[in-house]
């Protein structure tokens, strides 16, 4: 969106056009709402801003539920905006730790100061985009005076420490913008990492990053929060001074829905040995990956890693954990689609999950070498264990069970 289109969209009308257009979810919708608004007189400034945040809107609901409907974004906004849920739970850390207010630096569309502002933070919310930084403000008015919103840069605005005040920096990690973008390197980022780090060994700071973030350049006296939403690893957070937790230097948290589990440790957990493929086969969240607390999660199984390279555990307990998606196994195989295909049609299966680790397989072209008849479903994972490629055909074991 350009600043002309803003302006366009800002007004009663132009608002009012918005709401009245609906989801605009697919291309040939997109076509089809320009045609309309066109052809009853609006202007292609308006035309343009509000299709473009009716298309928006659609995809936003997924990080901001319902509240998406009476939002505005940017694209490069949206993609770097922390979900809603996740950003609850950093508006909770805060109040924790005492914290009465919070500066987000790098606000983006306003996304976490949303969730600050709903915990009863003061927040002061900056962004160096200027479409940005107003697109802020809109989507924070209902908090009034609560909320400041500034166009500038975190440099030239966070000042020195304040008794109760935290800082919250989501640090730019694509090109200056608000439209087409592109993702640049960690040297890169705005404001830059070695900035970012200086402020949070001085005050009580968040810093969140992308989860495949360089472990060795994180401070060593921070605690990193690896965070998965609904199976996908979505950030990585930075705490330090007071928003770290004592004896916490590791912490893989998953969110799922309204409800989120937390494994911490004071360090990478050691390994668990390895051991043979087992009655059950464990594969671990992304986030307990990342963290590298993969062996306190095989304790607390009973199980062992599949191999030592790779991120699976197996066991002949049947316990399971919100850390892992557990499976049944059923067989084990050759990879090779005859001896599988007699598998399946042995098993009556129809509808098969393929999963793999350690191996350089396409599972969507693996599939199409495949025969699929009947109603049964299963689970086929592909796997390295040690110098042998092997198919598991396992079931997925649900935690209550």
């Amino acid at each position: 969106m350009e600043m002309s289109e803003l302006r366009a969209l800002l007004t009663p009308a132009g608002l009012e056009l918005l709401d009245g257009t609906g989801e605009v979810g697919s291309t040939a919708e997109a076509a089809a709402a320009v045609s309309r608004l066109r052809a009853a007189g609006h202007s292609p400034d308006l035309v343009s801003a509000v299709v473009g945040q009716a298309h928006l809107r659609a995809k936003a609901a997924a990080k901001f539920g319902p509240f998406a409907a009476r939002m505005l974004f940017t694209r490069a906004g949206l993609e770097q905006a922390t979900r809603l849920g996740v950003a609850a739970r950093h508006a909770q850390r805060l109040r924790s730790a005492g914290m009465t207010a919070v500066a987000d630096l790098g606000c983006g569309i306003g996304g976490d100061a949303l969730a600050f502002a709903g915990a009863g933070l003061d927040v002061l919310a900056v962004d160096a985009d200027e479409v940005t930084a107003a697109i802020a403000a809109y989507n924070l008015a209902p908090f009034g005076d609560s909320v400041t919103v500034r166009h500038d840069t975190a440099e030239d605005t966070l000042g020195e420490p304040r008794p109760g005040r935290a800082v919250w920096m989501d640090p730019a990690r694509r090109t200056s913008g608000h439209s087409e973008t592109r993702r640049v390197a960690a040297d890169d980022y705005s404001p830059s990492l070695d900035w970012a780090f200086g402020v949070a060994a001085r005050q009580p700071t968040g810093i969140k990053l992308g989860p495949a973030h360089d472990r060795d350049a994180l401070p060593d006296d921070a605690e990193t929060q690896w965070i998965s939403a609904d199976g996908s690893v979505v950030e990585l957070v930075v705490w330090t001074r007071e928003l770290a937790r004592d004896g916490v230097r590791r912490s893989a948290l998953l969110v799922r829905g309204d409800r989120s589990h937390e494994l911490t440790a004071a360090a990478d957990a050691e390994d668990a040995p390895v051991r043979d493929l087992g009655a059950f086969l464990h594969e671990p969240d992304g986030a307990v990956i990342r963290a590298r607390l993969i062996g306190d999660v095989a304790r607390s199984l009973d199980a062992g890693m599949l191999d030592p390279r790779i991120a699976y555990l197996t066991s002949d307990t049947a316990l399971t954990s919100p850390f892992v998606q557990s499976f049944r196994v059923r067989d084990v195989l050759p990879m090779n689609t005859k001896g599988i295909n007699a598998a399946l049609k042995a098993n009556g299966i129809g509808r098969l999950e393929i999963k793999k680790r350690g191996v350089d397989v396409d599972p969507a072209a693996f599939r199409r070498t495949l025969t699929l008849k009947g109603d049964a479903e299963a689970t086929l994972i592909l796997v390295r264990i040690g110098d042998r490629r092997r198919a598991i055909l396992a079931d997925r074991v649900s935690a209550a069970d």
